[in-house]
């Protein structure tokens, strides 16, 4: 098994260009999701849990984004457990991501 990878935020900008566009997963709570998230990705909350990973592409890239970076890193263990081979936890989470794209 696999450990996840740490992310940055350049790295996803650029393999956001690449194919295949990688899944991204926002494990904030609803409410901030809705306030502003990365475009394209899937609020991850553990009511959609089961269906996401039933439906989702096990082998593309996975990003998992939180907060700050730190709760990610949590989420993304237990997807490399499920099964995703190639999991990567946003560092500096939505809160880097948005000041970059102020």
């Amino acid at each position: 098994m696999t450990a996840f990878k740490h992310l940055s935020i350049n790295q996803l900008i650029h393999m956001t260009e690449d194919e295949p566009q990688p899944q991204i997963v926002d494990i904030r709570d609803a409410a901030s999701f809705q306030a502003g998230h990365i475009l394209g990705s899937v609020n991850l909350t553990n009511e959609n849990l089961a269906h996401f990973i039933a439906d989702a592409d096990m082998d593309a890239p996975l990003v998992v984004v939180c907060y700050h970076g730190v709760s990610s890193q949590g989420a993304a263990s237990y997807l490399i457990e499920q099964g995703f081979d190639d999991v990567y936890s946003l560092d500096g989470g939505y809160t880097a991501w948005s000041t970059a794209h102020a």
